[in-house]
């Protein structure tokens, strides 16, 4: 099915428990995402929001895309406007990116439907062609729309409270204060609660469960990964990041660092899965609650 999104065409993938739909020509990028029962975009729409690069303005759009880190303005921000090709698959779509010229790396965005549930999987790929090694990792951006609670585990409960090693740790970005409204920390886990607010935030860890989730008008929106403890990973050790900012939050997962040779790919997924009907918690503690039942 063919469908726009603020003048960009878009194609649609559906079942009977959700329909998502991609940009036809530009990004790889999903826009949107609809589930059955239930009213709303799940996915951030912020299609005038951009900023300027050494290329030309780039836009993220809203939704969800693929970038390489760490984050660097000759790297992250090539836009990528033109030139998607689009392959059907058994249950899904391919979506191939032009190879990125400052870069030579060329990104592939896999959406894989699971059969009659609200559930799919992501395959993200990064191959290099270019003629050199690029240190890189595979990152996973997904914006959504702000009102609700971003839930991240920071270990899994019921540790050893004796053990003599430290078992978690956490990252702040320059513009971050720990004194912000929106960041709720507790021993296990913590919570992101997403506000309009004009100042940006972010914070990052590295997860051992592979999960974090967004709690948001009765729905909970699970993104589930691979977790590769022992392996090197960008901005200090990060392979979950949450970020706010007034118009959009977003949940970001990364793979682990590689030096990828030319010819080479690096691959990341991740499984979306989406709970509704639920009740909204009344304190912190049942957000968590609500969350790590579902994970279950």
């Amino acid at each position: 099915m063919d469908n726009d999104f603020y003048g960009l065409p878009t194609r649609s993938l559906g079942n009977a428990a959700l329909r998502l739909e991609f940009l036809a020509e530009a990004g790889p990028r999903i826009v949107r995402l609809f589930l059955a029962g239930t009213e709303g975009n799940q996915l951030a729409e912020v299609p005038t929001f951009h900023w300027g690069t050494p290329y030309g303005d780039y836009y993220p759009r809203g939704g969800h895309r693929l970038w390489h880190a760490p984050e660097a303005l000759l790297r992250s921000y090539v836009p990528d406007d033109t030139g998607l090709q689009a392959e059907e698959l058994a249950d899904g779509v391919r979506l191939m990116q032009p190879t990125e010229a400052p870069t030579g790396i060329r990104k592939t965005l896999e959406i894989h439907l699971h059969e009659d549930r609200p559930a799919l999987t992501l395959v993200h790929r990064l191959q290099n062609e270019g003629p050199c090694p690029i240190e890189l990792a595979p990152w996973a951006i997904t914006q959504v729309p702000l009102g609700g609670t971003v839930v991240l585990p920071l270990r899994a409960p019921g540790q050893n409270p004796r053990a003599l090693t430290p078992d978690r740790h956490l990252v702040l970005w320059p513009y971050t204060r720990w004194q912000d409204s929106r960041l709720r920390l507790d021993d296990d886990y913590l919570l992101v609660e997403t506000e309009p607010q004009p100042a940006p935030f972010k914070i990052g860890c590295f997860d051992p469960l592979g999960w974090l989730g967004y709690l948001r008008q009765g729905v909970f929106f699970c993104k589930r990964f691979e977790p590769c403890p022992g392996q090197d990973h960008a901005d200090l050790g990060c392979n979950v990041e949450v970020y706010s900012n007034e118009l959009f939050a977003e949940m970001e997962t990364l793979g682990p660092l590689c030096s990828l040779q030319p010819g080479q790919t690096a691959t990341h997924e991740e499984r979306w899965e989406f709970y509704t009907g639920l009740p909204t918690p009344a304190t912190r503690e049942e957000t968590w609650d609500v969350a790590s039942a579902l994970r279950l």
